[in-house]
């Protein structure tokens, strides 16, 4: 797969974008896909005040920063996510949005997150990755799918978006398969 983006650590560059799209836009057509799990962005801070304040990368774990910026052709196009389900067990998930809908179902995202799921285990000694998505985020599935993830659990019912039940899909990939699917030696770490 040739990559269509970069994946790149947060920066000044395109933090105002990143304010736009978060706290600006008035459509929020990403927001709609996160099902029941967060509301819309709310700041306090101006634009100004955001933009100027200092910015700093949380690492997780070996490296792995909490968030990258999506980058096509100098274009901000959204963010990745990682976050810790149990760091006791080395649980991972992980997360991806575009929120520019023009550049939806286009190839962009899931160029973004295999290369996220390549950096995360190129760089560190974790066991398992995954996500957390709701039946009605067909998308999320399908990416999540076409990188190889497969689905470990669905919660019949769980979540509720705009007044009507859908099930809760965890969906994973184990070490040992990302190396299978990128033809990789298992490493000692």
């Amino acid at each position: 797969m040739s990559n269509k983006v970069s994946i790149i650590l947060p920066n000044k560059e395109f933090i105002a974008d990143l304010y736009y799209w978060l706290y600006e836009d008035e459509v929020q057509e990403s927001a709609k896909w996160n099902g029941p799990y967060y509301a819309r962005s709310t700041t306090e801070l101006s634009k100004k005040e955001y933009v100027s304040k200092p910015l700093k990368i949380e690492y997780l774990y070996q490296g792995i920063p909490r968030s990258m910026y999506i980058i096509h052709e100098g274009q901000f196009l959204g963010t990745l996510h990682a976050y810790w389900v149990s760091s006791e067990t080395n649980w991972m998930e992980i997360g991806i949005c575009i929120y520019n809908p023009d550049y939806w179902s286009g190839g962009y995202g899931t160029s973004a997150f295999k290369q996220w799921i390549d950096y995360i285990f190129n760089h560190s000694d974790l066991h398992r990755i995954g996500i957390s998505t709701w039946s009605g985020n067909v998308r999320m599935m399908k990416l999540a799918g076409k990188v190889g993830m497969i689905e470990e659990a669905r919660i019949r019912d769980a979540r509720i978006v705009n007044g009507k039940y859908y099930d809760a899909i965890k969906m994973g990939m184990l070490r040992s398969e990302w190396e299978v699917q990128n033809d990789h030696k298992t490493c000692d770490r």
